[in-house]
C-alpha cells in the first residue's frame, strides 16, 4: 500500500521548510507512525554519507535521525554541488553523474524525474507517511516549467501542500499572498494551508491578520511556530552559504565570560559540511568564530581550516589576501591548527590536479605545515569510517574509537613516500606521524591510515579526511581540554558536556514539542489523511 504524504513548501529560500519538516517527521514518529522525509533534489555543500557509502543531503538526514531512521539514499536522489564555475556536481542516487551547467542538467531533466519518481516509489512501499520538502519558492514562474522539487514534485506524489513563510524577515502576509496569486489554479488547490514561522513578540499583534489574509487566499492558518533559538540541530547550507555571511559566529555566553577558548573556522568561499563545528559552538567555554580575512584571525588557540568543493580555488584565494601566512605565521607561534579534508589537503606542500578535476593548474603549492602531497583522483571515495588514532601522536588521550564520514577524491601521501616523483616540494620533517588508523569503512573492515600529525614541543597541526571528527566526545573533550591547558585558560563545560546523541535527541524532541504546541495538528492530521482527490 503507497503511504500517504505531506509536503512543506516555502515562500522563498531559508523560511525554515527543512526543521518544520523534520518537526512533523518527529511528531508522526511519536505517534506511532513509521514516517521518512524526501526532497527529490537538493543544492547544497552539506552533505553526508550513508552506511553503504552514498552521498546525500545533510537536510534529509536530519529528518531521518528526527524520525528514528536509518539515512538512505532514496531519501534525497539528486543532490547538487556548485563548484563555483556556474556549473555543479551532480550526484545522482548517492553517485557522482557529472558536472553540469544549468542549461545541461534542465535539458536532461526527464533522467532525473524518473530516478525521482523510483526512488520515491521505494520509499512509499515501505512507510506509513512521507514528509516532502520542497526547495526556494514555487511561485518562480522563469523556471516553473523544469521544476522537480516543488510542484511537480507535489503532482507525482499527489500530495497536499502545507506553505510556510518565515515572518522574522517582515512582509510575510504580502509573501503568502503573492505566492498564492502566482500559483496555477490546480496548484492552489494543493496548498491546504499556510504556517508562520520564525515569530518572536505578542502572538495576539499577529492573529487579527489571520482572518484578513485567509480571506484573501481562501487557504486556513495553521499556526506560528516560534523562533526557537539554540535548538542544536544541523542546518542546511545554501549556496550563499549565508549561515556563515560574518565574519564571526560567537558563542555570548563564552565571550562574556573572558576566559573562553577562541576557536576558528577559515570561511573558505566553497565551504562545504560547516555543520563539523556545531558541537564545538555548542561549548559553553568555547568562542566560535568564522573569518575570511587576516585582519579578523586574531590570536586563536586553534584554527579550523574545513572541508570545501574548491580545494585549489579557495587556496588560491587565502594566499592572494594573506590569510594562508596568517595561518602559517599564527602555527609557528604555537597555535593548533587542524585541517579536514579539502583543509587537510592545503596543509601539506603540494596539491596536483593531473587530471583536472578541479583546475587547469596542474599543480599547487600548499601551506606547507604537513610535509605531505595530495593528488586529485577521478573516483569519489565516500564511506562511513570507524578509526582509532595512533598510539602516543597526540598529547592528549583519546581511548575511544572514532566514527565519522569521508568524501574526497584525494590521496595524500608524505613527501618521504614520494620522494622520487618530488621535485623540490620541500623539506622533510621527522616529526610526522600517521594521525588515524581506519577499521571499517561501509561496515567492512579495513585497516588504512589516514592523517599526518605534526607534534613538536608547542606546535601541533593535524590533518585528516574524517568528517564528524567533532562529534566524537571523547576527542572534542581531550582536545578542548589540552588547548586550556595550553592557554592558561578553563575548558568549564558547566555541567552541559552530554553525549552528542543525547544532544540531538534532546533537541528533536524540544522541536517536536514546540512545534506541536504552535500548530493545529488536528487539521494536519486531516490534511494528510485525506490528501488529494483528483482536484
Amino acid at each position: 500500500m503507497a503511504a500517504k504524504s505531506i509536503m512543506i513548501q516555502g515562500t522563498g529560500s531559508n523560511v525554515g521548510k527543512s526543521i518544520v519538516a523534520a518537526a512533523l517527521c518527529r511528531i508522526l514518529a511519536q505517534d506511532g507512525y513509521r514516517v521518512a522525509p524526501f526532497k527529490s533534489q537538493n543544492m547544497s555543500l552539506n552533505s553526508f554519507v550513508t552506511r553503504d557509502g552514498l552521498e546525500m543531503g545533510r537536510a534529509q538526514v536530519v529528518q531521518a535521525e528526527a524520525a528514528g531512521i536509518e539515512p538512505m539514499v532514496e531519501m534525497n536522489p539528486i543532490l547538487l554541488k556548485p563548484t563555483g564555475d556556474s556549473k555543479s556536481q551532480v550526484v545522482m542516487m548517492g553517485r557522482p553523474f557529472k558536472n553540469m551547467r544549468a542549461k545541461e542538467y534542465y535539458k536532461d531533466r526527464g533522467i532525473f524525474i524518473e530516478t525521482v519518481k523510483e526512488a520515491y516509489c521505494k520509499l512509499s512501499s515501505m512507510f506509513d507517511v512521507i514528509v516532502i520538502e520542497g526547495a526556494g519558492s514555487p511561485a518562480e514562474i522563469n523556471i516553473k516549467d523544469r521544476d522537480i522539487v516543488n510542484m511537480r514534485m507535489a503532482e507525482i506524489a499527489n500530495a497536499p501542500v502545507l506553505l510556510v513563510t518565515d515572518i522574522d524577515r517582515g512582509g510575510a502576509f504580502a509573501w503568502l499572498a503573492g505566492t498564492m496569486q502566482l500559483l496555477k489554479e490546480n496548484e492552489k488547490a494543493r496548498v491546504k494551508g499556510v504556517i508562520f514561522n520564525k515569530f518572536r513578540g505578542d502572538i495576539g499583534i499577529l492573529e487579527p491578520g489571520y482572518k484578513m489574509l485567509e480571506d484573501i487566499i481562501s487557504k486556513p492558518v495553521l499556526g506560528t511556530i516560534p523562533l526557537i533559538e539554540d535548538i542544536e540541530i544541523d542546518d542546511e547550507d545554501s549556496v550563499s552559504l549565508d549561515y556563515v555571511n560574518s565574519n564571526s559566529r560567537i558563542n555570548k555566553q563564552a565571550t562574556e565570560e573572558n576566559n573562553h577558548l577562541d576557536v576558528v573556522i577559515i570561511k573558505l568561499t566553497r565551504i562545504s559540511n560547516f555543520t563539523d563545528f556545531d558541537l564545538l559552538s555548542n561549548e559553553c567555554s568555547v568562542s566560535l568564530r568564522y573569518v575570511k580575512d587576516k585582519d579578523h584571525l586574531g590570536n586563536p588557540d586553534l584554527i579550523i581550516i574545513p572541508g570545501t568543493k574548491g580545494t585549489i580555488s579557495d587556496l588560491y584565494e587565502i594566499k592572494e589576501s594573506g590569510l594562508s601566512q596568517s595561518i602559517i605565521e599564527s602555527a609557528e607561534k604555537g597555535c593548533t591548527v587542524i585541517g579536514i579534508c579539502g583543509g587537510f589537503q592545503m596543509l601539506g606542500y603540494e596539491i596536483r590536479d593531473r587530471f583536472g578535476i578541479e583546475s587547469e593548474n596542474e599543480s599547487i603549492k600548499g601551506l606547507g605545515l604537513i610535509d605531505c602531497i595530495t593528488d586529485f583522483e577521478p573516483e569519489k571515495e565516500t564511506y562511513q569510517s570507524v578509526a582509532r588514532i595512533k598510539a602516543e601522536v597526540l598529547p592528549f588521550k583519546v581511548e575511544e574509537e572514532l566514527t565519522g564520514y569521508e568524501i574526497h577524491m584525494g590521496r595524500t601521501t608524505l613527501i618521504t613516500d614520494n620522494i622520487k616523483d618530488m621535485k623540490n616540494s620541500g623539506p622533510v620533517n621527522n616529526n610526522v606521524s600517521n594521525f588515524l588508523n581506519i577499521t571499517r569503512r561501509s561496515g567492512s573492515m579495513v585497516n588504512i591510515n589516514d592523517g599526518f600529525v605534526v607534534s613538536k614541543e608547542e606546535k601541533l597541526i593535524i590533518g585528516t579526511y574524517l568528517h564528524g571528527i567533532f562529534d566524537n566526545d571523547s576527542f572534542r573533550t581531550g582536545l578542548l581540554t589540552f588547548l586550556a591547558k595550553k592557554s592558561g585558560k578553563q575548558f568549564n563545560t558547566d555541567g552541559k558536556t552530554m553525549e552528542s546523541a543525547k544532544r540531538k535527541s534532546e533537541a528533536y524532541k524540544r522541536l517536536a514539542d514546540v512545534t506541536r504546541k504552535a500548530l493545529d495538528m488536528d487539521q494536519v492530521y486531516k490534511i494528510i489523511n485525506n490528501g488529494i482527490i483528483n482536484n
